[in-house]
């Protein structure tokens, strides 16, 4: 039986509840074994402290020394806070880039799956700002290759995916900017020689996740968190997982933060961390 590991995250947060509802939804696979990691007598609801993100570091290292030693199979990661991890030396921007750090993998990705989206970030947790400049062929190459690589894993043989433009109306042939025709396309070009999936784009971002939602498409890449994000969250907020691609054991979470304003008052859905479990057995 594959074992999964769960850390609660912040013990001041949401996490032991969706944790615990989960757990009790009867709605997990019966083929694998659950091992819960972290003190959640480390934070009371509502009130993240210093200890409180101790305690979802702790979880977060035991379950990467627990992966390494080969004694667990996929972890499932609950929620934490990036500002109070950050305030105790964390030197990461989330949760992502620790576990690619952890195991030394550079070719790495960001990607939210749900029942209507999945979407690859070609960025992270950068600001807007520095998107553009951010942006390459190699990495909207990296990103669509791993994309096309899980859609193949969830048994999609032949993958359809757009790559969304950066700007207004895909750049409007260069008149809104010029990273379609510089970056979006070669790379778009980069990844139909490849031969890993149906590439198409540079797409209209105002429009492409309608197209998916409706089926014209298995995943879109994203160029920057937010313009993913907000389509997905708004679709699937309550089922969305959230995927660390290229590790060599799958690593989920749910897509939603600690929720500090309702920890500890019984009213978090566990939706999510249902989801994530559930992609975590079924990757494992």
């Amino acid at each position: 039986m594959p074992r999964i590991l769960i850390t609660l995250g912040d013990p001041a947060g949401i996490g032991p509840e969706v944790v615990d509802k989960a757990m009790a939804s009867g709605k997990l696979p019966t083929h694998c074994r659950f091992d819960l990691l972290g003190d959640r007598s480390a934070g009371i609801p509502g009130k993240p402290d210093r200890r409180s993100a101790a305690a979802a570091l702790a979880a977060l290292e035991h379950a990467v020394t627990q992966l390494k030693l080969g004694r667990a199979d996929a972890v499932v990661t609950g929620p934490v806070s990036k500002d109070n991890l950050q305030a105790i030396g964390f030197p990461f921007p989330g949760q992502t880039e620790y576990f690619a750090t952890a195991f030394g993998v550079r070719d790495f990705g960001m990607l939210l799956t749900g029942r209507n989206l999945t979407v690859g970030l070609a960025t992270i947790h950068e600001a807007l700002a520095n998107v553009p400049e951010l942006l390459n062929i190699e990495r909207i190459t990296r990103i669509g290759t791993l994309t096309a690589g899980f859609l193949k894993r969830r048994g999609i043989a032949s993958p359809r995916i757009a790559v969304a433009g950066l700007n207004p109306h895909a750049g409007e042939n260069g008149a809104f900017g010029e990273e379609e025709i510089r970056i979006i396309q070669p790379a778009v070009k980069s990844l139909n020689n490849l031969g890993v999936a149906a590439f198409s784009g540079p797409a209209v971002p105002d429009a492409v996740f309608r197209d998916a939602a409706r089926g014209d498409f298995d995943a879109v890449i994203a160029m920057y968190h937010d313009q993913g994000l907000i389509p997905l969250k708004l679709l699937d907020f309550d089922n969305a997982v959230n995927v660390t691609l290229g590790l060599p054991k799958p690593r989920t979470s749910p897509d939603h933060g600690t929720a500090y304003g309702i920890a500890g008052r019984n009213l978090a859905d566990p939706s999510s961390m249902i989801a994530a479990i559930r992609l975590a057995c079924e990757l494992a």
